[in-house]
């Protein structure tokens, strides 16, 4: 039972946990659809699958990998690790559990399950566009570490994070997550991130990362997502395979201690046209191989069963032989280990490989020092998450991720930073409707701004548009585009703002979206325009103000239009696309200097 207790691992975030011991387990309402997004107030949505509990998973399955997606105060996580590993020490040789989970620390407007969770207590930080737009590594590195010290004050030990992939498909709907579309800005940030949560070794103050999606998931075919057969092919028609490694190369210089394939397979290169999960060139040739990589292969959630693209005439039993012979070392999101344990009674040339991966996942609970200790003190647990000293250090990182992208000048001086006590109407659009969706209000009184509740009370109005992409798992084949009118903005709306008033546009980026029909360099009225990535109402008035300079530069360059999105290479950056397919360009960004 070892050998399926170390291959299998119990995800919290489908449906609700069957069969759980509430006093063993520590929650009796682990589930994540409970949870709410922090923009829309409504259930997170995601696909449903069922798990067992906690208690059978540990006694009666002998698992001990587990995804906590809960959100939860760290009180909670921490009682809920420390009677999670004693129910592990009194079980069967006394494994003790490694307990993951998806990224907690950035402020994000998509949040949803096996993404990113939604306002949390730890640390609230720019999301991941947002690090990479401040180019600041030694600061990212900080990130890392701050998150680092909040997540093993709880039990967490490992992360299913960061994501290496390239943003060169401007359509795609886990751009959020990534670290923009350069090659070597996404590999400077994941090298950072990877030694501020793990180290320059693994050990007992680190938290693993599992680096994602190998070999680069961003090359999505019309921008849709694998987790759905309509957007199984990732296309590289531009030949840029080669470029989707360089992010994984820097990770595994690094160190990081596990790297997780996509669901989708690669078209228009060498390889076999099957999922990576069962893509031997792809994991144990290359991967392995060629690039030196010596950790631990982690199956995304569900390739066997839900996104077995490219095998799906196998039988189950079939596509775990063929995934395990590829390299998977631990397989995600499968509840019920008996067909696994089953494929390997049928198929005992297979114990080598199973052989191999314990001995690889037991490395790195030792390395993590979780047989020598793997209880957290509570009360540590709740002084450390979310403290004061963190916090003060995530807001210079929001500041420094703001991008001034235009700021008119007129008659010799700049509209940027506004001019103390001017009257300012700022607004906050997220929802698609002629009235105003949010009026801002000051948390604390501010010395330099005045602000009104009515445009026509105002000098200048400050407009923050939150376009509304389609969640990811609210997903349909139809085609994806990156207009604001696509995407919940009423732009008849934002035009009357802009033509009654001077006005500064912020567009919240989460993808590359094309702003041409609100936006053109013509528009006397548009007297700036910024960029965020999820940051903080208070960050964005101290750039505006001239409280903090801005400093940052585009992740990634955004299309003039949508039409030029939608015929541009799924794997070629925006920067390589020609001169005229660009609004804004990647790495550009002013200053007030």
């Amino acid at each position: 039972m070892l050998l399926s207790s170390t291959r299998l691992e119990n995800d919290w975030s489908f449906g609700r946990p069957q069969n759980s011991d509430p006093i063993k387990s520590g929650f009796n309402e682990m589930d994540q659809t409970n949870e709410l997004n922090v923009f829309t107030k409504k259930p997170l949505e995601s696909p449903f699958m069922f798990v067992a509990g906690t208690t059978k998973d540990v006694t009666q399955f002998h698992k001990r990998h587990f995804i906590l997606r809960v959100n939860t105060s760290p009180k909670n996580i921490a009682e809920w690790n420390n009677k999670l590993q004693a129910l592990c020490e009194e079980d069967e040789l006394g494994i003790p559990a490694t307990v993951t989970s998806n990224p907690r620390n950035h402020i994000t407007n998509n949040a949803a399950v096996g993404l990113s969770l939604a306002e949390t207590t730890f640390s609230q930080w720019p999301g991941e566009l947002g690090l990479a737009a401040s180019r600041d590594f030694n600061l990212i590195r900080k990130f890392a570490d701050i998150a680092r010290q909040e997540w093993l004050s709880v039990g967490i030990r490992k992360g299913y994070m960061y994501m290496a992939d390239l943003a060169t498909e401007p359509r795609w709907q886990r751009v959020e997550g990534t670290f923009g579309e350069d090659a070597q800005l996404a590999a400077d940030c994941i090298k950072a991130i990877v030694l501020g949560f793990q180290g320059e070794t693994l050990s007992s103050e680190s938290i693993a990362l599992t680096t994602k999606h190998f070999p680069g998931g961003g090359a999505a075919e019309n921008g849709q997502d694998p987790h759905f057969e309509w957007g199984k092919r990732e296309v590289f028609e531009a030949g840029m395979f080669e470029n989707n490694l360089i992010p994984f190369k820097a990770a595994i210089e690094a160190g990081t201690s596990a790297i997780m394939p996509y669901y989708s397979f690669p078209v228009k290169t060498k390889y076999e046209e099957v999922a990576y999960a069962f893509n031997k060139p792809i994991l144990t040739d290359l991967l392995r191989n060629q690039l030196g990589f010596e950790g631990i292969i982690n199956s995304d959630t569900g390739p066997i069963e839900m996104m077995p693209w490219g095998v799906e005439h196998l039988s189950v039993e079939e596509r775990y032989t063929m995934a395990i012979e590829a390299g998977i070392n631990i397989f995600s999101g499968s509840a019920d280990p008996n067909p696994l344990i089953n494929t390997l009674k049928n198929n005992s040339n297979l114990m080598s490989f199973v052989d191999d991966s314990v001995e690889r996942l037991l490395k790195e609970k030792f390395r993590l020092g979780l047989f020598e200790n793997p209880y957290v003190a509570i009360e540590n647990a709740t002084n450390t998450v979310g403290n004061k000293n963190f916090q003060k250090k995530a807001e210079e990182a929001h500041r420094k991720s703001i991008v001034l992208l235009r700021n008119k000048v007129k008659q010799g001086s700049s509209t940027l930073p506004l001019k103390s006590k001017v009257k300012v109407y700022f607004e906050i659009y997220k929802n698609q409707k002629e009235t105003a969706s949010h009026i801002y209000k000051p948390v604390e009184e501010r010395k330099d701004l005045v602000f009104v509740n009515r445009p026509e009370d105002a000098d200048i109005n400050l407009i923050w548009i939150f376009p509304q992409g389609q969640s990811l798992f609210d997903s349909s084949p139809k085609p994806v585009h990156v207009n604001l009118a696509a995407n919940k903005v009423n732009t008849s709306y934002i035009n009357k703002l802009i033509a009654e008033k001077p006005t500064i546009l912020a567009i919240n980026y989460t993808t590359p979206w094309a702003i041409d029909e609100i936006y053109s360099e013509n528009k006397p009225n548009i007297q700036g325009v910024l960029a965020t990535f999820g940051t903080t109402a208070e960050a964005l008035l101290d750039i505006v103000s001239g409280r903090s300079n801005p400093s940052a530069k585009m992740p990634f360059s955004t299309p003039a239009s949508d039409e030029k999105a939608q015929n541009q290479k799924s794997d070629l950056p925006g920067y390589s696309e020609g001169n005229d397919y660009a609004l804004f360009n990647f790495d550009e960004g002013l200053s007030y200097d």
